[in-house]
């Protein structure tokens, strides 16, 4: 085995569970992304998507959706060869929603349904506004 194909397979993502918890600290996503603190420290600089809190002493909180985005950077630099400026080009794509997918369209001309709620709606209203002024 080469040290290149070595070193990939150290990097390699595996399926990380994260534990059901509102934050993190940087020790503990290091752990559980397999990545030094440091790395951590120097992505938060380069990918505007990962800013973790900080506590009242300083302390760098993530939340979950910071760990899942760690992975997904670790999963672009590391696993599919990205570099820092491709990767973040691509989680600026996947971030922007879907231009394909068309909103609900509402009918052209209210259904009859939801005319009758609004008849509904307005002899409620007049029926109120009377007792008010009665």
């Amino acid at each position: 085995m080469t040290a290149r194909k070595r070193n990939s397979n150290r990097h390699k993502t595996e399926q990380v569970f994260i534990p059901d918890k509102l934050y993190f600290r940087i020790g503990e996503v290091a752990t559980l992304c397999r990545l030094p603190a440091y790395v951590l420290r120097f992505w938060e600089s380069e990918f505007p998507q990962l800013k973790p809190v900080k506590s009242s002493s300083g302390q760098r909180m993530y939340r979950r959706r910071d760990v899942e985005s760690v992975l997904r950077i670790k999963q672009l630099l590391y696993e599919q060869g990205f570099t820092i400026s491709g990767a973040r080009q691509q989680l600026r794509a996947e971030a922007k929603p879907d231009k394909t997918q068309s909103a609900i369209p509402f009918p052209a001309q209210p259904s009859s349904e939801i005319q009758q709620i609004r008849q509904g709606l307005r002899e409620i209203l007049s029926l109120l506004s009377t007792r008010r002024t009665g």
